[in-house]
This record gives structure tokens, sequence and C-alpha cells, in this order.
């Protein structure tokens, strides 16, 4: 194990983190802040793409926007269609602003992986956040001289990816233990 500090001992005090040098991953990042697209529909659209390879989900938006393949509403349920039983839901849209905005960021990631040398057809989407932000504030002029507010969902998008390598063998199964009863049923079995 390698320490996180460039001395050979380990660092004073003793309670610092130290982290295998395996552990460590290249990740490209893209992130937008206070983006002017309603959160639920971004909330969905970034949440449909997450574990995909990186060229299939750029793949996946222009579909989206060609009405070709639809983004299902895992959250915040919306009216039903029958392009979402693809996507394993039941109900689904198709957000325009969303899917184009979520597309950006896509194709920034996509060059951020490139300038930290990350082969972009081996990468994968491993974390999407999508939070609501500060609501924009406006006004709307009612009835009998009354003002309401008319505020927009806005919302901050995040995206991680790094390169999947060919997947690890799996291990064989460990043998199974026996309870005391189960142990001495298999023994009368035996025996019979």
């Amino acid at each position: 194990m390698q320490w996180l500090s460039t001395q050979d001992s380990p660092p004073n005090p003793p309670n610092v983190c130290f982290v295998p040098v395996s552990l460590y991953v290249v990740a490209a990042k893209s992130k937008v802040a206070d983006l002017r697209a309603h959160f639920k529909n971004t909330y969905n659209t970034a949440l449909a793409v997450k574990g995909l390879r990186l060229k299939k989900a750029i793949t996946y938006m222009d579909n989206v926007l060609e009405h070709k393949a639809i983004i299902g509403f895992r959250k915040f349920t919306v009216s039903r269609h029958a392009q979402c039983k693809i996507q394993g839901t039941s109900t689904g849209r198709w957000p325009e602003k969303s899917v184009k905005a979520v597309r950006e960021l896509l194709l920034n990631l996509k060059a951020n992986a490139e300038k930290k040398g990350l082969d972009t057809d081996k990468c994968v989407i491993t974390h999407v956040v999508v939070q609501a932000a500060q609501q924009g504030r406006r006004r709307t002029y009612r009835a009998h001289g009354r003002v309401t507010p008319y505020l927009s969902s806005n919302c901050h998008i995040e995206f991680h990816c790094v390169e999947r390598n060919a997947g690890v063998a799996k291990a064989d199964k460990p043998a199974l233990k026996l309870t005391k009863k189960q142990a001495a049923r298999q023994r009368l079995a035996i025996g019979k």
C-alpha cells in the first residue's frame, strides 16, 4: 500500500486516511449549475442514462429528440405511452429542453474523458445527480388586482464517467455451512 503523503512512513497523526494506489480511478466529470429546465423532467432524463456507455447515451438522447425512444419516468408519474414498455416503466415523456441540456453535458463529458486520456468507447456513466436549484422568481398579474408568484424550477446536473475494463472472473462459491440439525439429517440419510 502507498500512503497519500510523499513520506515513506505513515503521516502524523496516525489516524490520517490512506488508500491503496489500485483504488485510484481516473474519472471524467461534467456539471452545470442553475440550468433553466424543469427539475422533474431533467431528473428522469439524467437518470435514464445512468449505467450506459457514453456513446450509447448520446445516441439515446438523439433518438428521444426524434421520438424514436422515450424517457421513462421512474419518479413523478406523468401520462402513459406504449413506448415506455421498452424502458420498463408505464409513463414517460419526450422532454426536449431537458434532453438537449443532458446531451450537451454528455458531449462535454466525452471531451473531458478524451482530455484525461480515457477510451471513450469503454467509458460508462457511473454517477448522475440532479438537484433542485433556487427557483427563478417572476410575477403574474391576476384578476381583481392580485399578483401571484410565477416560479421556474431550475436544477443542477452532474455526471461522472469511468473507463470500464473487462470484467473480473467470478470466484468459486464457498462451501455451504450446515446447521447441527442439517448435518444430523444428512448423517441419517447416508446411514439408510
